[in-house]
């Protein structure tokens, strides 16, 4: 039976890839790209040649319902993000609805995906957590946050590294300059950083240095009500 195969791909470092994504990659027929560019590169790398095709927050919508009934056709499709897992913060989810709502069986590969590195090496409880991803960028922040203030469990968020102060300093704001935290950035890559204290700690570090690469926050949920 075809199948749709979601396929983790390396955040950084390029040998975090598992041997069964690459033999999937190299047996599908094609591959959806989020950006058919950075997955050339890859490709190259692991010496693969197939047929890319598009596939990004902007067309997902207008795509998903036709990708469904090539794979009950018969199409074994892969599909992949510019790092990590796809639908964890990257286009994906509507695909995997649209193909299980259409009887089309859907395999998601173990692989890559940022949080999890970041979390456990944050230093803070991980038994039990609450995955924010991006917060949004302006309607709906400051109520996210207030309702934040409440949570107990250790928080995950991404960021990009131009909002990475201004997000320390929301925190702080509502949370309380003393809550423990940890910045995750340029995980797997040569030059990756864990920076773990308080909020105020971490405005200071970051504030001093030029930031670069994807951001992982882990943010200390509030053990007082616990």
């Amino acid at each position: 039976m075809s199948k749709l195969y979601i396929v983790p791909t390396p955040i950084g470092n390029l040998e975090d890839i598992t041997l069964r994504a690459i033999r999937i990659l190299r047996e599908v027929d094609f591959i959806l790209a989020e950006d058919t560019r950075n997955t050339s590169h890859l490709l190259k790398h692991l010496g693969i040649e197939k047929k890319l095709i598009s596939h990004h927050a902007h067309n997902e919508h207008k795509t998903v319902a036709d990708l469904a009934s090539q794979v009950l056709a018969g199409t074994n499709i892969a599909l992949v993000s510019d790092a990590g897992t796809p639908g964890i913060s990257d286009p994906g989810f509507l695909l995997v609805r649209e193909c299980i709502a259409a009887g089309v069986e859907v395999e998601c590969l173990p692989g890559p995906t940022a949080f999890v590195p970041a979390l456990v090496n944050s230093g803070l409880p991980c038994d039990t957590f609450i995955f924010e991803g991006f917060l949004p960028q302006k309607k709906g922040r400051q109520t996210r946050l207030l309702k934040l203030k409440e949570e107990v469990r250790t928080m995950v968020f991404y960021e990009s590294p131009f909002r990475l102060i201004k997000a320390l300093e929301e925190f702080g704001l509502h949370l309380g300059m003393d809550r423990k935290a940890s910045v995750s950035r340029e995980l797997t890559k040569m030059y990756e950083e864990t920076k773990r204290g308080t909020l105020e700690e971490l405005i200071a570090h970051f504030s001093a240095k030029t930031i670069k690469g994807e951001i992982v926050i882990i943010v200390a949920g509030d053990d007082t009500k616990k």
